[in-house]
């Protein structure tokens, strides 16, 4: 089976052999995707003539009907969802539904919340500014959808929710999507986007999807034109780098890379209520998804006197949970996407393990369960422990993408605000603490380099969302390291598809135009 791709309005398969998706349980393989052969160019082109101008000649409450009528259709085949998650991710139920759900609630929101920009087609920023002595000549600042195309450019680990949390909110703006998904598990995003295009939803152009490499797509890529990407610092740099993104100045977001943590507050001790949910969260964010998460912790700062107690506690969570072909429903933690991965998870474990202690797992010889070693992508949940978390570098420096984290032990305040900053630049951290002292401390004293600073005291318990739960109406992103990027947000999400400008003229002209358009206002409600 050869996935095609849809581009100008027609499916379209690419040319040669093409590279293979596999099982990463059985080593099966399972489907081929190429886009050789494919004018990205004209897929561009047509996406903006086309797409765009049909999505622009629409109100943004009317492309928020859109986005509902998306839903319901993922809704309706996600079933098939969860089948081709577990073939070509090798996910536990919980991990398909992090995936798969969370993309259809994030479609679902962003069509709820756009309804409040109801009939306009721009959006007014602020007030009129005078500029003249009588204030009949003055300034008015407006938001335009931009007349170009979003291009995603998406990681291999959502392939269902890093689509949808990306095109919502663009085509809520009226801008059309390019996506171009992760090869290794591409077949998802492109049965979502074959069950868009057959459900006749969108019109033509605003949705398409390339499948396999990128290509000469950079080369394309115009002034009124966004290009998202989620990955590799590495990949980020070439592509913000890249000669004709610099040239005509091509806006570019990025979520790159993300040394995340886990605090535990001195005042909270053994055996607490408080103590118990970062042991849990911690190995939540180590096997949900087999730790495959840009915001799953990877260091666990601790103070120095309870240490080996929620090291402890932690390997015995980790001891209690089954790892192994996700069709066995006892299972907990499945492979990583594939044999590439595991190589690439295995070799930041060995320089890890230079500087840090193990105190779980770690064995690239272990067995999963009811899956061949050889065949299998598995990689052993590993918790480490490193006691000098100032002099160490590889724990800062080191993502391994997948079930393993380092305990990091902290003397003070100070020595943990600077250890948290080692990181240089995180999407998450989440703090679990019942003094409000050290809680606004560290806040202040790390707020700058995170996206988002989770806070758990007893009072949430029962509440809090989580440190890897991406919500729609919070901001997704992270300074530094992690990209500097920004998404989600809640209709915050729309200014990277809008271009600001400023109309200066007679104070009726602009009272006109500003009639015609959605006060910024309903984006930071």
């Amino acid at each position: 089976m050869k996935l095609a791709n849809y581009v100008s309005g027609q499916w379209k398969e690419g040319t040669g052999a093409g590279e293979p998706l596999f099982d990463p349980v059985t080593g099966e393989e399972l489907a081929r995707i190429s886009s050789q052969g494919i004018d990205v160019g004209a897929a561009l082109d047509y996406a903006r003539s086309q797409g765009g101008t049909a999505l622009r000649d629409q109100t943004y409450g009317a492309r928020a009907e859109l986005l509902g009528k998306i839903a319901e259709v993922m809704t309706t085949n996600r079933e098939e969802y969860f089948r081709i998650s577990l073939l070509n991710l090798g996910t536990t139920q919980a991990d398909g539904a992090f995936d798969i759900d969370g993309a259809i609630y994030t479609m679902k929101y962003y069509a709820k919340i756009g309804k409040a920009l109801g009939a306009s087609k721009i959006l007014k920023e602020g007030g009129t500014v005078s500029i003249s002595k009588t204030g009949e000549f003055a300034g008015q600042h407006f938001l335009a959808p931009t007349k170009g195309a979003a291009i995603f450019i998406n990681a291999f680990n959502f392939p269902a929710w890093g689509f949808c949390e990306k095109s919502a909110p663009s085509l809520l703006s009226g801008v059309p999507v390019v996506v171009k998904p992760a090869s290794p598990t591409a077949w998802l995003a492109q049965r979502i986007v074959e069950d868009i295009v057959k459900a006749g939803i969108l019109p033509a152009g605003a949705i398409s999807i390339v499948c396999g490499s990128a290509r000469d797509l950079l080369d394309h890529v115009c002034e009124s034109d966004i290009v998202s990407f989620t990955g590799s610092a590495d990949t980020a740099m070439r592509i913000r780098g890249h000669e004709n993104v610099l040239r005509r100045s091509v806006r570019v977001n990025v979520e790159a890379d993300s040394i995340n943590s886990a605090i535990l507050g001195p005042d909270i001790s053994p055996g607490t209520e408080v103590f118990d949910l970062l042991v849990k969260e911690v190995v939540r964010e180590m096997t949900l998804k087999a730790g495959q998460k840009c915001t799953a912790i990877r260091r666990v700062l601790v103070p120095r006197q309870h240490f080996k107690a929620v090291g402890e506690a932690i390997c015995a969570r980790l001891s209690s949970l089954k790892v192994g072909n996700p069709r066995n429903a006892e299972v907990k933690v499945g492979p990583v996407v594939n044999k590439a991965q595991q190589s690439s998870c295995l070799e930041g474990l060995r320089k890890l393990k230079e500087e840090c202690e193990v105190l779980f797992g770690g064995d690239e010889k272990f067995q999963p369960l009811e899956a061949d070693a050889q065949k299998s992508a598995f990689v052993q949940p590993t918790l480490l422990a490193c006691k000098n978390g100032l002099e160490a570098k590889y724990v800062h420096d080191v993502e391994v993408f997948g079930p393993a984290a380092t305990l990091v032990a902290y003397d003070s305040l100070e020595n943990l605000i600077a250890i948290a900053r080692r990181g240089l630049g995180s999407l998450v951290a989440s703090v679990f603490s019942n003094d409000p002292g050290f809680l606004k401390s560290v806040i202040l004293g790390i707020g700058d380099l995170h996206g988002r600073i989770l806070v758990v005291d007893s009072s949430v318990a029962s509440q809090y969302t989580g440190h890897g739960n991406v919500v729609p109406s919070c901001l997704h992103g992270g300074p530094g390291r992690a990209g500097g990027g920004e998404e989600l947000a809640g209709l915050r999400a729309l200014l990277l598809y809008h271009r600001r400008f400023v109309v200066q003229g007679p104070s009726n002209t602009l009272a006109e135009i500003a009639g015609l358009s959605a006060d910024t206002s309903v984006l930071y409600s």
